[in-house]
């Protein structure tokens, strides 16, 4: 089964949002009545759903990392250059796998949380 959302917390969610906006071109979704809480919602494709929810206090896990947490997406490969240009542009660190595969992939953490991200090549990887 497809999962509806994925939740990151933070604690400064304009800064968040705005990274996710330029470097990973998600648009944002309007906000229910709802909701309690600072926060903002983006359309991440294929009626998936990316919430990023201010926390008080938020620390990241020490354990972000390809062997660890992170969240993994799928992009096709011919635009990884442009890519990996809009992620460093806005603070991102690039980080090379650590286990190889028959498909080109990589990993970069954002620059506001540290929280971990994998890209993986659409095209060969399903």
């Amino acid at each position: 089964m497809p999962f509806a959302h994925v939740t990151l917390a933070t604690s400064d969610v304009p800064r968040t949002a705005a990274f996710i906006e330029r470097a990973l071109g998600y648009a944002r979704k309007v906000m229910p009545a709802s909701s309690i809480a600072e926060a903002i919602w983006f359309d991440i494709g294929r009626g998936q759903e990316l919430h990023v929810l201010h926390v008080p206090g938020f620390q990241i896990s020490a354990f972000e990392a390809e062997y660890g947490r992170h969240i993994a997406m799928f992009h096709p490969r011919s635009a990884f250059p442009a890519l990996k240009a809009r992620l460093t542009a806005d603070g991102a660190v690039l980080i090379d796998p650590i286990r190889p595969t028959p498909f080109e992939r990589f990993f970069f953490r954002e620059p506001v949380n540290g929280y971990v991200f994998e890209i993986i090549d659409e095209d060969v990887a399903r």
